[in-house]
């Protein structure tokens, strides 16, 4: 793990392809098979896709009426649907760079019955401004304020400013009042300008976030080889772009030879496993969040058992994760993270270090997600 999170692999860059090739030597010492990189075309930084969104919003809120609502909506529903990954139709014109998954298999012994996917993405996210204030603002929260208790299960995210700004600007607009208008407009400005600081930045080394996720499935792909589940084939995903917009994780999907089974297939994600308490993602999104299937969660339950763990905390993310464009597919899904005072460590900052992972959260997520495999191997 110290030598990925060496790497400086910022999304769809030649940093990236290194992490790539070193994915695929890993897997193949591993056990995996038919190991391959796989290429494709994707942004950098979600700023390329988010700030003509925010702008698009400001303007809006400048012009005002029916036309600057329609505008500020207009924006806020394309913003939705880009974030959370339904629909990114400016990843198609968007300036964009090479980018790198990698995919290796272990075999089914005897006849395929069913597909665990593991899924872990390679790439580590830039900092900025905009994430030493989600660091402030989720301590804020934590601690709380008089008549008001925070919930354990909902994590502070940047998209909720953008959400606040474009009601704003709606409102101002519908109402007439020009100073609630103007005042959505300067935030979503606000938003754009932190975007794009963002994107100036070099990435940070990605150690909890995500090289303990790529150690995990190293680590799962290692036991399920030298001991193949009957009938159990494993796909091992280590994916690109997670962090720009979760680029590797939809090029894989819509690019596969064969479409999987729903009925015979779980998505099983693994990302941020070094914040010290297991979570299990039960909603994704700052706007309307996407849901994952209760029953792919009471999977998690059951895993948990399987090996003497406590069933482990739901938690619902603002931002997204890898396996929710599974759940748009129509696959089960889980999505496996950690959380210490309801957030993230050191979450998209330089000091994401290995030498500040909790190894003790790294061991317990990948018994749970042992455990969790195991339950789906033997059709629970």
């Amino acid at each position: 793990m110290q030598e990925l999170a060496a790497i400086p692999r910022r999304s769809a860059t030649a940093g990236e392809r290194r992490a790539a090739e070193w994915g695929a030597s890993r897997l193949r010492e591993a056990g995996a098979s038919d190991v391959e990189l796989q290429t494709f075309r994707y942004q950098r930084s979600w700023a390329a896709r988010h700030v003509p969104h925010f702008v698009a919003g400001a303007l809006g809120g400048a012009r005002g009426g029916a036309g600057g609502a329609a505008l500020s909506l207009a924006a806020a529903a394309s913003f939705e649907l880009e974030f959370g990954g339904r629909l990114q139709w400016l990843a198609r014109a968007a300036p964009a760079g090479e980018a790198t998954n990698v995919v290796g298999r272990i075999p089914a012994r005897g006849q395929r019955r069913r597909t665990l996917v593991l899924v872990a993405h390679l790439d580590a996210a830039q900092t900025g401004i905009a994430w030493r204030i989600v660091e402030r603002n989720g301590r804020a929260r934590e601690r709380g304020f008089p008549g008001w208790t925070p919930s354990r299960d909902v994590m502070a995210s940047p998209g909720s400013t953008p959400k606040a700004a474009f009601a704003l600007t709606a409102a101002g607009c519908m109402t007439g009042i020009r100073g609630v208008r103007l005042a959505g407009a300067v935030v979503l400005l606000g938003c754009a300008a932190l975007a794009l600081e963002t994107a100036s930045n070099d990435a940070v080394p990605g150690a909890s976030d995500n090289a303990t996720g790529v150690a995990a499935v190293l680590a799962l792909v290692e036991r399920l080889a030298a001991e193949p589940q009957a009938g159990l084939e494993v796909i091992a995903l280590l994916t690109g772009c997670e962090e720009s917009g979760m680029g590797g994780m939809r090029a894989w999907l819509g690019e596969r030879d064969a479409g999987l089974d729903p009925s015979t297939t779980l998505v099983l994600g693994l990302d941020t496993l070094g914040a010290g308490e297991p979570a299990v993602v039960r909603e994704e999104g700052p706007f309307r969040p996407e849901r994952y299937r209760g029953a792919d969660i009471e999977r998690a339950d059951r895993g948990a058992a399987r090996v003497g763990l406590p069933s482990p905390r739901r938690v619902r993310l603002g931002a997204w994760t890898d396996p929710i464009l599974a759940v748009h597919a129509g696959l089960p899904a889980v999505s496996l993270v950690s959380v210490r005072e309801n957030a993230f460590t050191n979450y998209h900052l330089p000091t994401d270090t290995p030498d500040r992972v909790d190894w003790a959260s790294v061991d317990a997520c990948v018994r749970l997600a042992a455990g969790i495999a195991e339950d789906f191997a033997e059709g629970g």
